[in-house]
């Protein structure tokens, strides 16, 4: 792929991700995709990443903003930086209590991309500042 194409396709991921598209966001990922978990563990393929995202959308809703695709000139690899603007709907287990609180929340995330489709997705946000947001939050 080019670097154009890759950053096409991250730029689609991200779209999905926003519409809350799952079988969209699935269907860009290879069948063993990885994905590196912020803070968290390593899983591998792509019902364990529809799981991942199922989860998470019972627990905020969230939309990336101001997005910054960087690719490498042959497409293999890509990293990409935005705004992660979310709400707090549910208390995840060993977070603070959720009351609907709102953030905004600096993310990078690097990708591989191999036959055209994501096949490593890792992600990095800063859990205190996202946990110092909730917590001030009226």
């Amino acid at each position: 792929m080019s670097a154009e194409q890759t950053q096409a396709l991250i730029r689609a991921y991200y779209d999905a991700f926003n519409r809350e598209d799952i079988p969209a966001v699935l269907d860009l990922l290879t069948e063993d995709v990885v994905h590196d978990i912020n803070q968290g563990g390593q899983e591998t393929g792509r019902p364990q990443f529809e799981t991942f995202l199922r989860r998470m959308e019972g627990f905020y809703r969230e939309e990336s903003k101001d997005l910054v695709i960087m690719t490498t000139p042959d497409g293999t690899r890509a990293a990409a930086e935005f705004i992660v603007h979310g709400t707090y709907l549910k208390t995840e287990q060993g977070l603070p209590p959720a009351t609907g609180q709102t953030y905004a929340l600096p993310v990078g995330a690097f990708f591989r991309i191999r036959g055209g489709k994501i096949a490593r997705v890792t992600n990095y946000y800063n859990l205190p500042l996202w946990t110092k947001q909730i917590n001030a939050a009226p």
